[in-house]
This record gives structure tokens, sequence and C-alpha cells, in this order.
């Protein structure tokens, strides 16, 4: 078992070599010389705890808890101040600053080795705590999205089934085809959802790959659009194109996961672009040598918005920005996540641009072969 880390911080190096002739043997010991060295170490190594002298040159113990505390990477690491100091109001200041604890000069090799212990043990409890408190959160979210599996499993099945029966009593030619273009619908979606969902387990068993080939990228946009126009055109959308030039029309690399990122980017913004809203693709190389080309794309739309706190999850597997809104709308979630799997294995990346109620603007950026 790894050992815990003890960071030892005195200008004194007689100290210092008491100090970890005592936590030596128990614990892995760094050593810093002044408040500013402490500093920069425990940004560097994060130690489990650290003792900290007051009086050192260069810059103080208080100094030092202060930096300490304002960093997100340091702030959580306890603090025992090493002193000769006897005050009250020395300690009190101490305390005050977010020190858990004193030990007095010259010291008792017991008394150190119980307060650091002391300190260890509550902090191995506290990261106990943690973790059953992540994994319950984990495990409930699991939960939720199995849940959500059969929801959307269930609902699209009864359309189905509710349609197919509908057509066995109907003798009516138009509401035959509109119930088969309910069916179909239902079915398309029925087929997504399995495909996300083989996606999430071949990417946990690491199945999850790309397959080149060579393909005509006005051909693979032209199918995209095909295939979102019928929910484009139900909510009386417009979807307006800037495609550069830039980009080449034959390219190697693979179409279909290409175009499942696309898709899945584009079919949540007409999720939730209101009636007569307006979205908009741009698309171009932004960087392109004898072999390979970067293209950029942007999917932009005037809908609902993300909230700023929501952002960073929206690509989380057993995440949604929203779940009732997800609820309302529909869907699993399981788009973004996949779609940010894919741009990383394209050697790119993608992000989000949002704000409630102005829309929201998706950017990634992706690899390709040139095509000779």
């Amino acid at each position: 078992m790894k050992k815990h880390s003890v960071l030892v911080v005195d200008d004194d190096s007689a100290n210092i070599k008491t100090l970890s002739d005592i936590l030596d043997e128990e614990y892995e010991v760094f050593v810093a010389k002044n408040g500013l060295h402490a500093v920069e170490t425990a940004d560097k190594v994060i130690p489990d705890i650290i003792l900290l002298d007051i009086i050192m040159p260069v810059m103080d113990g208080y100094e030092a808890i202060i930096k300490l505390k304002e960093s997100d990477r340091t702030r959580d690491i306890p603090v025992i101040f090493i002193t000769s100091l006897s005050e009250t109001e020395d300690e009190r200041k101490g305390l005050s600053l977010g020190a858990v604890d004193y030990i007095t000069k010259p010291f008792s090799a017991s008394i150190v080795k119980l307060r650091v212990r002391n300190q260890i043990n509550m902090l191995v409890q506290k990261r106990l705590i943690i973790e059953k408190e992540r994994a319950e959160i984990k495990n409930q979210a699991r939960i939720d999205f199995l849940m959500r599996v059969s929801n959307e499993m269930l609902t699209q099945m009864s359309v189905i089934m509710d349609k197919t029966k509908s057509l066995r009593m109907s003798g009516n030619n138009n509401n035959s085809l509109s119930a088969f273009d309910d069916i179909e619908q239902s079915g398309e979606y029925l087929l997504r959802l399995i495909q996300d969902l083989l996606d999430v387990s071949g990417k946990a068993d690491g199945s999850f790959t790309l397959n080149e080939t060579m393909f005509s990228f006005d051909t693979m946009y032209r199918n995209i659009l095909i295939a979102i126009d019928r929910e484009k055109t139900k909510k009386l959308q417009t979807l307006s194109h800037a495609i550069n030039p830039s980009i080449q029309l034959q390219l190697i690399g693979d179409q279909e996961r290409l175009k499942q990122v696309i898709t899945n980017i584009l079919t949540n913004a007409i999720k939730f672009t209101p009636e007569y809203g307006v979205i908009h693709v741009a698309a171009h190389a932004t960087h392109e040598d004898n072999d390979n080309v970067t293209l950029h794309f942007e999917i932009t739309d005037n809908g609902i918005g993300i909230k700023k706190e929501h952002q960073g999850r929206i690509f989380g597997i057993f995440e949604q920005s929203d779940v009732s809104m997800s609820r309302e709308q529909g869907g699993l979630g399981l788009g973004l996540p996949i779609s940010k799997r894919i741009v990383e294995m394209m050697g790119g990346e993608i992000w989000v641009e949002s704000e409630p109620g102005n829309g929201t603007k998706f950017s990634f950026t992706c690899k390709m072969k040139k095509a000779v």
C-alpha cells in the first residue's frame, strides 16, 4: 500500500532532520525551507498533510497557509503548525487561518506521531465517506439511466404496436400513410437508441473503433440532411449551411462516425429549438498539409440554451444537463458523450458555448486524411 505523505516546512535543517527521522518510517516525507518553497512543493506533490513552521524567511507560515488555502489544489490539505511560539494569540491566529493543530518545539516524537496520525486517520475517513457518496451517486445515475432506457423503448414500442393495430382496423389510406410514417419514425429512433447503447458498451470494453474508408464529404452531408429532414420539417425550422470549399470533396476517414457526430448535434439542436427556430451549420478546413486536413464544425441554434453550471456535465455518459428537460423532450443523453469519444479518437476536440434563452453553439474539430 502506498504510504501517506507529509510535507515538512522549516528553515532550520536540524528541525527538518528531527521530524524526518520521526516520520520517515511511516510516511513519505517531502521538505521545504520556507513558505514560498512550501507552496510550490505542495502544489506539485499534493501531500496528505503539511507540518508548517511559522517564523521563516522569504514567506512565513501565516502567509504560506493563506496561499495554500487560496489554491483549489491545496486548500483541503490539513496544516499543522510547528512552532516555539506559545502565546494564545499566535495559536488563535493560526487556527483562524485554517490550521488544524499545533505541535510545539522542542519536538516529542510520540506527540508528533500521534498528531500526524490523528489527522491522517480523519483524512482517510473523510475520503472513504466521499468515495461512498460518489459511488452511491454513480449507482443512482445508472439506475436512472436504465429507467430512462426502459421508458424510451416502451414509448416507441407502444407507438409501433398502436399504429400497427390501427392499420389492421382501418381502411383509410390517408390514415395508413400517417401510421406508416409514425411506425418508421419510431423504428428509426429505436435503431439509433440501440446503436448508442452498443457504442457505450464498446467504449467500456475497448471495442469502440474507427474504420477508415474513402468517402465523399458532399454525399455524406446530403445523407445527414435527408435523415433529419422529417424532424426539422415537423417543427417548421430553418436550417442554413456555410460549407467552405476548403473542405476537399474526397476524404479518408470513418464517415459513419463523423456522420454520427454531426447528426447527434443536429438532432439535439432540432429537439431543443422551438418551432420556426433557426439552425446553422458551418464547416471549414483549419489546417492542411500534404497528407492530412483538420476540419472545424460549428452548429448553432436559437433554442433554449444550456445553463453554465450544466455545460460541463452534458458530455458525461450517465449525466444530462437537466433531467426534467430531458424527460420532457425525450432521449437518453448518450449522443454527446459518444460524440466526444469519436471526436477525440479522430484527433480533435468538442466544446459548447451557450446561454439560457439565447441558443447554443457546439463546435468540434477532427482530422481526416486527404484522398490522393
